[in-house]
């Protein structure tokens, strides 16, 4: 008589959850293609200049709007990259709350405004010599739309969702995690640039105090936590 054998039991798997690629690359990436991008744009015509000096600044400064468009939408891909780096590390970290969701749409959508912004600008540099006044600058102020408020309030989420994840789960120092609220609710505020031109000074905050924020945040958001002892909730982060 032949005894079948037993069935075998699967194995359990030894690997540890995986936590994403590493953060700091696209998030250096992404504040070295801001800043290079600011610099060749340093002299573009504010807001409030007429369509004839956006007109005439772009028959002039055709190869610098070129070059910081491409700059422009250079540094978008980074940042898409961070918020799925981010929204995986989240994840990875025990995360189920909606905050690692809120980062990651908020860093797409703040890197498809980046795009936007990119795009427009791109076309104003192109702009024939016989082209209208007005035409320059309804593209000039939908750049500027694009790369300011609405990358303000998106980039506001993304900040957002890592900030309170971090600050309820423990993941970051509290000084990190307050610092990003306050550039959400500048980012929230900035929005009033559409009404008053006065708040326009809370965009260059959220701009370079964001990437400067998402530096520390590379730096120092943990791969694992540590999981105490009797089944109880995780430990504070280790890195």
């Amino acid at each position: 008589m032949t005894v079948a054998p037993a069935p075998q039991r699967p194995v359990a798997s030894a690997r540890r959850p995986q936590s994403g690629p590493p953060l700091l690359a696209p998030v250096l990436a992404f504040a070295a293609l801001t800043v290079a991008y600011v610099v060749v744009n340093r002299s573009t015509p504010h807001p409030d200049a007429s369509g004839l000096a956006v007109l005439h600044y772009a028959r002039s400064h055709g190869t610098a709007i070129k070059l910081g468009s491409f700059l422009l939408l250079a540094s978008a891909v980074p940042l898409a990259l961070c918020a799925a780096v981010l929204y995986r590390r989240l994840r990875a970290l025990g995360i189920t709350a909606p905050g690692s969701a809120i980062t990651l749409v908020g860093g797409v959508l703040a890197s498809c405004a980046l795009t936007a912004s990119a795009m427009f600008a791109w076309s104003g540099g192109r702009l024939p010599v016989d082209a209208p006044a007005p035409l320059a600058r309804a593209l000039a102020d939908l750049s500027f739309l694009s790369g300011g408020p609405a990358y303000a309030v998106m980039y506001a989420l993304f900040t957002a969702g890592v900030s309170v994840t971090g600050l309820l789960a423990g993941l970051l120092p509290r000084a990190v995690t307050w610092t990003g609220l306050l550039l959400a609710a500048a980012g929230m505020l900035s929005t009033l640039t559409l009404l008053a031109s006065g708040f326009a000074y809370l965009l260059p905050v959220v701009r370079f105090g964001g990437t400067v924020w998402l530096v520390f945040v590379a730096v120092l958001l943990p791969r694992t936590r540590r999981r105490t002892p009797h089944g109880q909730e995780p430990g504070p982060a280790s890195s």
